[in-house]
């Protein structure tokens, strides 16, 4: 990990029914004004093909998007971010498990507490159940 970081003008949204989290999956969507905080990890050039595999560039789930976030030191890095680009689905809660794998990064990270309390106020559809992660990585 770099830094937590944050990108201004973009607001978290939940819009696309993942079968893996059985739920909506997370996006990002330009809202000036608003923010969205991450953490900003640095990663080879050579590993850019699995992520976006495993965040379903292949299957037009979402598009790899290069945006400027500020760093906690206060300077701006280029980073590769991704947006859902398929139509807004009617129930737009994320699952109970997914929000839990969510809200457990920012805490581990160190993301800002309002922020993170934010994250805890969203409505979440109930799922608690178990899901399907089989990330694939290549092994250089």
């Amino acid at each position: 990990m770099i830094s937590v970081g944050k990108l201004k003008d973009y607001r978290l949204d939940f819009n696309h029914f993942s079968k893996r989290w059985k739920g909506a999956a997370a996006t990002i969507v330009e809202d000036p004004g608003n923010c969205v905080y991450g953490v900003v990890w640095e990663l080879a050039n050579e590993d850019m093909v699995n992520l976006d595999r495993q965040e379903g560039v292949h299957q037009k789930i979402y598009r790899p998007l290069d945006v400027k976030v500020e760093t906690e030191k206060g300077d701006y890095v280029e980073a590769r971010s991704y947006q859902i680009i398929r139509p807004l689905e009617d129930d737009r809660r994320p699952s109970y498990v997914y929000m839990d794998v969510i809200i457990r990064g920012a805490k581990a990270n160190g993301l800002p507490e309002d922020y993170i309390k934010f994250l805890e106020s969203i409505e979440h559809n109930g799922y608690n159940g178990s899901v399907e992660i089989n990330l694939q990585f290549d092994k250089h």
